[in-house]
């Protein structure tokens, strides 16, 4: 692994799972795949996660985005640093109605002060549902 993390002998996805993804991925039931800096993978159930209609919502999608997006900045940002999001977007191609999404995050731009990844999200036959662009600003961590 190529990225700065607390303990280099943990693997991508140990490191991920590890942090954790906070309590609104784990109430959505975002369960993580695969997990480095060339690409994140994670899935998501459509049941429970739906508008009235029976769609998944479509800030389910974005929630699935942004949760592979920051995590992927912060492993690119390495120890003592934070990425926190500045934008994110999200345009919305397909509606899945059953089953699992899964989203692939894959980097657009690493830098030092700036990260920028594409979040491709299909459904079980494999349909983009949605494309999200998550831009982060990476820092210093805040001293406590």
């Amino acid at each position: 692994m190529t990225s700065a993390t607390d303990d280099d002998t943990l693997s991508g996805l140990d490191w991920a799972k590890q942090r954790g993804m906070g309590a609104l991925a784990e109430k959505m039931g975002i369960e993580w795949v695969e997990f480095s800096l060339e690409r994140c993978v994670a899935t998501m159930p459509v049941e429970g996660n739906t508008q009235p209609v029976g769609l998944l919502h479509g800030g389910a999608y974005v929630v699935l985005g942004e949760s592979l997006g920051s995590m992927a900045a912060n492993l690119h940002a390495g120890p003592g640093r934070l990425a926190v999001g500045v934008d994110i977007n999200a345009t919305h191609t397909r509606s899945a109605t059953s089953g699992v999404v899964t989203g692939v995050c894959t980097p657009v731009h690493l830098g030092r002060s700036i990260a920028v990844h594409e979040i491709a999200v299909t459904d079980d036959q494999g349909r983009r549902c949605s494309t999200i662009r998550i831009t982060n600003m990476i820092k210093d961590m805040p001293q406590r």
